[in-house]
């Protein structure tokens, strides 16, 4: 199969070598002009054929020798297309898509002056396909090196380039969780009994669904660093958790945000845990307030915006509620509550239009997330089923009383 990238770079140095007019015969050009438009037939041989008359009559053409590089390129061949992109670079030192491909076929014979091309042609290409490629050979490269830094640089400006890529996502989140392993690793060895081993542990509890033993190891936690931030944030979270609708549960957990601020500062993320207490609790005005305190200390917070949009509209004041709702969408697309909230508001104002749309969002992005876990559930199960005992075990044990 051809690679589309490959054939709109071909495409294009053939328009830009036809403009040349003034600097090249009459003969040269109507070879150039013949291999363009073989090139957008997919007429490879006939362009190959063109190109070298090209070359028959311009030896130093470098579009020409440029073209049959890409050619030999896509058949595989990088030995002959190696050739001819040297050659490029010797008529014109520095160009890209010469140095880009010069160095794709360099890494694939496993020359270390690879990493040198594809470093000079990466920040210069304009194509975003062959930028994508270049950059990930650069990112398999530093990683191969150890040099984790450049490697998630490179990656960062890639996810920016095309943050829907399924190549540029998955090569993320596979340096991201190596580096968080690494990072974890690490600190099990240099600071196995310490608080930040403790929050760590409990966290994984978390995720494998085990409230109580998290708690426990979060007290732990609390108990080795009672400074530590962010700890009575997600132990009040944890402990909510267990049971929203106890009440005992809510005191307990408005403790802990309480005692955050106490020792922390106030931010928008415990005063948004205090509003939840308070819808629990039927004190919607109470709620209102914290969630209010909490936009004002974070405008673009979407659980802010979400909470404040909720209890207006419980708070009958549908107007108010909409403006809110309205940023929580913008500040937060794939939030399905969001949506589906401004749905049902807007229907309640008379908004049918927009109710259907945003009620259409909302469902589509929930299919799409359930989608999602359920696939993480097959994948937790099998890596379950290959182990002798739960991974959690080789970490966490209960903390003593």
């Amino acid at each position: 199969m051809k690679s589309k990238f490959l054939l709109i770079f071909l495409c294009t140095v053939c328009a830009f070598a036809h403009s040349q007019t003034s600097s090249k015969s009459a003969e040269v050009q109507s070879h150039i002009g013949q291999a363009e438009a073989a090139l957008r037939s997919n007429d490879m041989q006939t362009a190959e054929r063109e190109l070298r008359a090209v070359l028959d009559l311009d030896p130093n053409n470098a579009e020409a020798h440029t073209n049959l590089g890409v050619l030999a390129f896509q058949r595989g061949e990088c030995s002959s297309a190696a050739v001819e992109f040297r050659k490029v670079l010797a008529i014109q030192p520095s160009l890209p898509q010469a140095e880009a491909l010069l160095g794709i076929c360099q890494r694939r014979a496993g020359d270390p002056q690879a990493e040198k091309l594809l470093e000079s042609s990466f920040f210069k290409l304009r194509d975003p396909k062959l930028r994508t490629r270049v950059g990930l050979e650069l990112v398999a490269i530093y990683y191969s090196e150890g040099n984790v830094e450049k490697a998630v640089s490179v990656t960062q400006t890639l996810v920016q380039l095309n943050p829907e890529d399924p190549d540029i996502l998955y090569t993320a989140q596979r340096l991201y969780n190596e580096i968080a392993d690494e990072t974890l690793n690490k600190l099990a060895i240099v600071a196995p009994n310490s608080a930040r081993m403790q929050q760590v542990v409990a966290e994984r509890l978390i995720n494998a669904g085990d409230l109580d033993l998290a708690i426990a190891h979060y007290r732990k936690a609390r108990e080795l660093d009672p400074n530590l931030r962010g700890i009575r944030y997600e132990l009040a979270e944890a402990i909510l958790e267990r049971s929203r609708l106890d009440p005992q549960n809510q005191q307990a957990a408005k403790a802990e945000i309480e005692e955050a601020q106490r020792v922390e500062g106030n931010s928008a993320n415990l005063e948004c845990q205090l509003a939840r207490i308070a819808v629990l609790e039927n004190d919607l005005p109470q709620a209102n307030a914290h969630y209010a305190a909490a936009f004002k200390l974070a405008p673009a917070n979407a659980e802010a915006q979400l909470g404040l949009g909720r209890v207006l509209a419980m708070m009958d004041k549908p107007q108010e509620a909409r403006k809110y709702l309205q940023m929580a969408v913008e500040s937060d697309p794939l939030n399905h509550t969001a949506h589906y909230r401004l749905a049902m508001l807007d229907r309640k104002l008379g908004f049918e239009d927009e109710a259907k749309r945003e009620a259409k969002l909302a469902q589509q992005i929930k299919a799409t997330k359930d989608n999602v876990e359920r696939l993480y559930v097959q994948m937790h199960k099998q890596t379950r089923s290959e182990q002798d005992e739960p991974e959690v075990n080789d970490v966490a044990e209960r903390p003593a009383n």
